[in-house]
């Protein structure tokens, strides 16, 4: 099985962090992703995409990028099914993220950064923000 997915856009709006009632921290926010097929003479077309970062990928994010910041992001396509207002089956597609990478320019720091230390340029989740799924390959529909 493969589920990867690199993109590379910038966010849409500062990124939100809660921390749900289990205790987990938990980062939701959308990137702008322009598509490389624009015609000659055409605007630019962007997607905006919907990202879900846990635990420490979560703080790193809320830490150090705000609206407009280039990110580049590693992780994998989920999908969620909900009810809306109105009683209708929906279903949301989100990236959920493995690792973030600053791009672009060098930001001339950001009001979320009190230290005066430089971040990372890239962050991994460790191991342990991931929790094992068991799973009976007789389960599987295929």
């Amino acid at each position: 099985m493969l589920n990867c997915v690199t993109l590379m856009g910038r966010l849409t709006a500062d990124p939100e962090i809660r921390t749900t009632t289990s205790g987990k921290d938990v980062c939701t926010f959308s990137i702008a992703v322009e598509r490389s097929c624009a015609k000659q003479g055409e605007e630019r077309v962007a997607d905006f995409i919907k990202i879900v970062a846990w635990q420490s990928i979560a703080l790193f994010v809320s830490r150090y990028f705000t609206k407009g910041s280039m990110i580049a992001i590693q992780g994998a396509i989920q999908t969620r099914s909900y009810e809306d207002k109105d009683g209708k089956k929906r279903t949301a597609f989100e990236v959920l993220v493995r690792e973030v990478s600053f791009c672009g320019e060098k930001s001339k720091g950001t009001a979320n950064n009190a230290s005066n230390q430089s971040p990372p340029l890239s962050y991994s989740a460790p191991q342990d923000d991931f929790e094992k799924i068991d799973v009976d390959d007789e389960d599987l529909p295929f």
